[in-house]
């Protein structure tokens, strides 16, 4: 049985999470959904984000998904456990990694970078609870960052302003390592870098996510054949923009599709 694996975020920064995915799976069909039309999700009602989600899900699903990522901490926190009672299919999400952060950290204290939607949410204050044990955990909302990278803006002074009025107060409390608490971010890691130092560990959550999506995809679907590597994308913002934003990001050349499904009661 071959398959294809289906990515969603509320805009582009889930390629950062693609990319890892990509990278350790190079055979697979994927599908990428940004719901730019709704971004940020950080400002949304849980609510609003839960039926987007489901609606993200299913166009996947429709078009052949048969494992989705949920590449957006914010999605992950208010609709992961909807999604999972929904559908039986690998449904892996995002979380920001308090656990390797807690690793790598000399000074005991730890920053993360996240939208309030996440930092905000029972999931996050259980991840603190499981993992920070005697590490200081200090948390940071960004607002306008997410709307810097769908820009396309990532390396201008407004975003070099925004980011040093975000880790500072991180870094005067002793921060030695940066989680990323955000899919969108690690699109600004180059620039985070040069605000902070080269001193500052930047933890992404990517990777381990590639890793659990192979995983999960070995244990639960062992039958499933990879076929002809390919990547869709689509959007419900506007197509151009996001098309030129989805190229910039990805690194070649893509394409992006209409993506619309209205949620009840919202516009």
């Amino acid at each position: 049985m071959s398959g294809t694996i289906g990515v969603f975020d509320s805009g582009v920064g889930g390629l950062s999470v693609l990319h890892h995915i990509r990278r350790l799976l190079p055979h697979e069909q994927l599908i990428y959904i940004a719901d730019s039309g709704h971004v940020p999700y950080g400002d949304k009602s849980a609510s609003f984000i839960e039926q987007r989600s489901l609606a993200l899900t299913r166009f996947l699903v429709e078009q052949g998904a048969d494992a989705i990522v949920v590449a957006c901490n914010t999605a992950t926190a208010a609709a992961i456990t909807t999604l999972r009672q929904h559908y039986t299919l690998p449904i892996i999400g995002m979380e920001p990694a308090v656990k390797p952060a807690v690793a790598a950290t000399q000074s005991g204290v730890v920053g993360v970078l996240a939208t309030t939607g996440t930092l905000e949410s029972a999931r996050f204050a259980a991840l603190l609870e499981r993992y920070a044990g005697e590490v200081e955990i200090i948390t940071q909302g960004c607002p306008g960052l997410v709307e810097q990278v769908e820009r396309g803006d990532l390396l201008s002074a407004q975003t070099r302003s925004l980011l040093e009025r975000y880790t500072a107060p991180l870094l005067a409390r002793g921060a030695d390592t940066l989680i990323l608490g955000c899919t969108h971010y690690p699109f600004l890691a180059p620039l985070i870098g040069e605000v902070v130092g080269p001193n500052i560990t930047l933890v992404d959550t990517g990777e381990a996510v590639a890793r659990q999506l192979q995983h999960r995809l070995h244990t639960e679907l062992p039958q499933r054949i990879p076929s002809i590597a390919s990547v869709r994308f689509f959007t419900s913002g506007d197509v151009e923009h996001t098309t030129r934003i989805m190229s910039l990001l990805w690194g070649e050349m893509v394409v992006a599709n209409t993506f619309y499904a209205p949620v009840p009661g919202h516009p």
